[in-house]
């Protein structure tokens, strides 16, 4: 199960941009490409154990499933291919190996609040 590894990683990222006047962080969303071979529901799992103890337990995990896109040089398209894939432009019927998403595992938000933000 890598997705301990990965979640482990996206809390550490997570805390390096988090302000140090935070009080409570809400979310976290992760860009997860069609490619990445990560199981949302072992990352959701996980993401709780790796945030245990930090300022980020209690947070949820927003995952955005990123599409595998590839690009054909036969109609100079880009096309969106389902799972699994067929590297073959789904127009030209050619093979493509041109990936231009779906590759993604990316930290996308960070949503927290601030001794700022509380009421007086």
């Amino acid at each position: 199960m890598h997705e301990l590894s990965i979640a482990q990683s996206l809390v550490a990222l997570a805390q390096q941009h988090l302000p140090a006047d935070v009080s409570r962080v809400h979310a976290v969303t992760v860009r997860v490409g069609a490619l990445a071979g990560v199981v949302g529901e072992a990352l959701h799992f996980c993401y709780d154990l790796a945030t245990e103890g930090t300022p980020l337990a209690g947070s949820s995990l927003r995952i955005e499933d990123v599409p595998l896109v590839i690009h054909c040089d036969g109609c100079g398209q880009d096309h969106q291919l389902a799972m699994p894939p067929v590297f073959r432009c789904p127009v030209c019927d050619v093979p493509c190996g041109d990936v231009r998403q779906g590759r993604e595992l990316d930290l996308a938000s960070i949503e927290y609040d601030t001794d700022e933000d509380a009421p007086p």
